[in-house]
């Protein structure tokens, strides 16, 4: 699809979809040996956007610093703490039978047991805040991007689920879990209490196995749908039966497992599992070392590192997968992911540090998820917020940003279904399915009244401040190199001359021909910052910056 047309393209109908993966027409046969080429402000921005929320100019000045491999590495290895925990932010309720009190306003409520549906709608409605501003708040790294993916990869509900508190656990495991080793985040994910409510898993035993969990377990979390997937229904009834017996107990908010419950027969799988037989057991152990012996069959097979491979390529390069894609970059990926014992470092290591990954065809191709939307722009605008310390500012403000992704299709751990969001599986339109005549607009209207207004709470109010924003630039008084800077920070392709020249005539010169026009009421502010030399250069960026980030190609990252 031409970069330019691809808010135009249309929808095939469901039952149009092509049961094949899509062919890309980019031609790209670059593999994963080490990048060589230039280490410019554009190919920092590249590896800033995809592996960050945004590419703020502090942090492209210093990675500048750096090179490829050392930048790679730091993104991968966060050294800044976790985030705080959630806090209680909202009004506890007053109706008879919804006891929140003993957590006081400003304290958090992750350790505090309460069985209340009321209760816990309101600390999923926290979570959600809470998340939103730790994404804005990121450190340097990789972590809420792969965070974000892994969060996604597994597919929970948080409303289906009904628990803030087991939501926010399942956060913190794959928080703690996203750059370690993908089996023991499956082992720790198969026991997880969201994960066992939500698929049904405290309710799988033997005399009626319950196969939700167990079914997702191969399709959706290991080893996919793919060609090279070859296990069969009845090996999705043989899973169930090893995974009997573990429950929820409702009163701790613990995992427990029950013997009495668990399928002691012998588990007999397909040649694709190359007829593993798992042996039953029994006593308090038998859980857990059938479960081992689950996790050691699938990831013994090929497919399993390929299929998570792909996943890792649609997140973070481009949703298109072509046999020369196939050949040169998931299979060598997938070779390192098994070398490595399913360790997620060494892999994403090799394929931010390719030359495929900065390959000119998979630069300015992806269209922006809402979070790359909302998160991104407030990073890259450099948008102050309240010191964290005023939480209850904070978290109305983080709530309004929040609704901005949830009403252009992303609702923070709350996908559609157990998929996940069908921008990362859904074929044949994948992250296409994020423009659409609903989204566009409402995206639009995101970064107007960011410019325009802002959102004020509390007395306080976050806009995208124009003028310190391009006062960071080298030359901010020259209208030329002013679109010049503005443009590779918020833009991944570059406009024509005379389209820059356009609108530097049209918008930031109100139809002007002289640059000095912009220049003297530029040096005029810069002299003497008042009240009244800052409205005039700030009502002229205002209208550029509005052009800017209502055009198509601001969409793309």
């Amino acid at each position: 699809m031409d970069r330019r047309d691809f808010l135009t393209a249309k929808r095939r109908k469901k039952d149009k979809l092509p049961t094949q993966q899509p062919v890309a027409s980019r031609h790209i046969t670059s593999g994963i040996n080490p990048y060589a080429g230039p280490w410019t402000d554009n190919e920092i921005i590249h590896l800033l956007k995809r592996t960050m929320f945004g590419a703020q100019k502090a942090d492209v000045d210093y990675f500048k610093t750096r090179t490829v491999s050392q930048a790679v590495d730091e993104l991968l290895n966060p050294t800044a703490p976790q985030p705080a925990l959630p806090i209680k932010e909202y009004t506890t309720s007053t109706q008879p039978g919804t006891p929140d009190g003993n957590i006081a306003q400003g304290t958090t409520w992750i350790n505090d047991i309460n069985n209340d549906g009321t209760v816990q709608s309101q600390r999923i409605a926290s979570y959600k805040k809470w998340w939103t501003g730790v994404l804005i708040n990121q450190d340097r790294s990789i972590r809420e991007k792969l965070n974000m993916f892994w969060i996604n990869h597994f597919g929970n509900e948080s409303q289906e689920v009904g628990y803030g508190n087991w939501i926010y656990r399942q956060h913190d495991l794959i928080r703690q879990n996203g750059l370690g080793n993908f089996r023991q985040m499956i082992d720790a994910i198969t026991k997880d209490l969201s994960m066992l409510r939500y698929l049904n898993g405290y309710l799988n035993v033997a005399s009626a196995p319950d196969e939700n969990y167990a079914r997702e377990l191969l399709e959706l979390f290991t080893l996919g749908k793919g060609p090279g997937s070859q296990y069969t229904e009845n090996d999705v009834k043989e899973a169930a039966k090893v995974l009997t017996g573990w429950q929820i107990n409702f009163a701790t908010w613990i995992t427990t497992f029950n013997t009495n419950r668990h399928s002691t027969v012998n588990k007999t799988f397909s040649a694709f599992f190359n007829n593993t037989v798992i042996t039953g057991r029994s006593g308090a152990t038998a859980g857990q070392l059938e479960l081992n012996d689950l996790l050691n069959m699938i990831f013994a097979t090929q497919e399993s590192a390929k299929f998570i491979c792909r996943k890792f390529y649609r997140y973070f390069v481009y949703y298109a997968i072509d046999a020369n894609t196939e050949t040169n970059v998931i299979e060598p990926l997938a070779n390192i992911f098994r070398t490595n014992n399913y360790d997620i470092r060494p892999v994403l290591s090799a394929l931010f540090k390719s030359e495929h990954f900065f390959d000119v065809l998979n630069q300015n191709c992806y269209i922006k998820s809402p979070a790359d939307h909302v998160i991104g722009s407030l990073r890259e605008m450099n948008v102050t917020f309240p010191p964290l310390s005023d939480w209850n500012t904070n978290y109305g403000m983080w709530n309004f940003f929040y609704a901005s992704m949830a009403n252009t299709g992303q609702t923070l751990h709350d996908p559609p279904n157990v998929s996940g969001l069908p921008a990362y599986y859904q074929e044949p339109l994948f992250h296409e399915i994020w423009i659409n005549s609903d989204s566009l607009p409402k995206r639009n209207q995101y970064t107007d009244t960011m410019i325009n207004t802002g959102f004020t709470r509390n007395g306080q109010r976050v806009i995208f401040n124009l003028v310190p924003y391009v006062q960071q630039f080298s030359n901010p008084g020259n209208p030329n190199d002013l679109i010049d800077d503005a443009l590779k920070f918020i833009f991944r392709n570059q406009l024509s001359y005379e389209s820059k020249k356009a609108i530097k005539i049209q918008i930031l010169l109100s139809n002007q021909l002289y640059d000095y026009y912009w220049t003297n009421a530029w040096m005029a502010y810069i002299a003497s910052p008042t009240t009244a030399n800052f409205n005039v250069v700030n009502n002229r960026l205002k209208p550029l910056f509005q052009y800017f980030l209502n055009l198509s190609e601001y969409q793309l990252s």
